[in-house]
């Protein structure tokens, strides 16, 4: 069953920032996560949300997302992303494919 990682993002300083946009993707891939949202515009239909970045990320399953958030590959991008961001992050399980019981 597919798992999401969500992730909102206020960038502080956008220079490293920047740097952690060209290191994160290598590491996710590497764990069988892709990108399903990356930045873009936000448009609140609802209540007063209003993230400045938002992510979302998909893995195969939960435990290759905390695989990855654990990882030795992206630890080094995670330690700069926490230097120059403030992250809130959640891990969501999806729904199973289509046809799976």
């Amino acid at each position: 069953m597919p798992a999401y990682v969500i992730v909102e993002i206020d960038v502080q300083d956008p220079v490293p920032y920047d740097a952690y946009k060209t290191m994160a993707p290598p590491s996710i891939a590497a764990y069988g996560g892709r990108y399903l949202v990356r930045g873009g515009a936000v448009e609140t239909l609802e209540g007063n949300w209003r993230p400045p970045r938002f992510v979302i990320l998909e893995f195969p399953d939960a435990p290759s997302a905390r695989a990855w958030w654990a990882s030795p590959e992206y630890a080094a991008a995670k330690a700069l992303r926490q230097s120059c961001a403030r992250t809130e992050m959640i891990l969501v399980d999806g729904l199973p494919a289509a046809g799976t019981p």
